[in-house]
This record gives C-alpha cells, structure tokens and sequence, in this order.
C-alpha cells in the first residue's frame, strides 16, 4: 500500500556564466519533474513535496544501498541533505557527490521529512536490498 507521507524537498543548484540557465533547469526537472525551478543570485531554486521519480531512478540505476547509506550519513534530526553531481543530472541520471562535485558544481537537496519520520521515509524512497533486490 501506498506510504502517505509529507515532505518538503529544497534544491538548489549554481548556475555559472558559461552555463545557460534553462539547461541547469532541465538537470534539476530531470531528476525532479515537478520542481519549477526560479533563478535568483547565480542560482536556481526549486521546492518538490515529493520524490518518486527519484526514487524510481534509484531503482532503476540499482543505487539504492548507495542512496540509503548517503541518507543516513546526511540525517540530521528530521532533515537528509546531500548533492547530486549536475553533469550527471544533464543527462537524467543521478549520481551522489562524495568528495568533489566537478567543475559543473552540484546540485543541493535538502529533505525535511514530516511524517512518518526521516527512516520511514528513506524505508520508502529507497529499501534496503539483498543482493541488490529490494527487500520487503
């Protein structure tokens, strides 16, 4: 059954001046499809209330473990914070800055979990495998 859930995802990503604005706004839309993001002072911001097409793409690039050991290294109290590198974003893939973000910069996510709470949710977006499958 569908979890209900109720969260506010904050994004944000740099937009430098050798790079076109509506092309930084695609590399978030890719990831997050109902972001609309808006430029101010050199970068862009968006706010989803979701992430299933996220976490589909968790899925389907079997990243999952990834994503679920850098959720629960970024949890702080009720927020998970981490980056996704844009170059890889331009392309609709996600791939989680660990130390260098490359030349492009990242793209910044900050979760605040609602309800249930930050495990359930994470439980959600990306289960825990075996043998990378699921687990239910």
């Amino acid at each position: 059954d569908a979890m209900i859930y109720s969260i506010e995802a904050e994004i944000t990503a740099p937009v430098y001046d050798t790079e076109v604005t509506d092309r930084v706004a695609d590399a978030i839309s890719n990831i997050f499809p109902s972001a609309e993001p808006a430029y101010q002072h050199g970068e862009l911001t968006a706010t989803v209330h979701d992430l299933e097409h996220f976490s589909d793409l968790l899925y389907r690039q079997e990243i999952l473990d990834t994503a679920r050991g850098v959720f629960f290294d970024s949890t702080r109290g009720d927020s998970i914070s981490f980056q996704l590198k844009k170059q890889a974003a331009f392309e609709g893939v996600v791939n989680f800055v660990v130390d260098d973000p490359g030349e492009l910069g990242a793209i910044v996510v900050q979760v605040r979990v609602e309800e249930p709470s930050v495990e359930e949710f994470v439980d959600h977006i990306a289960p825990a495998t075996e043998d990378g499958r699921p687990v239910e």
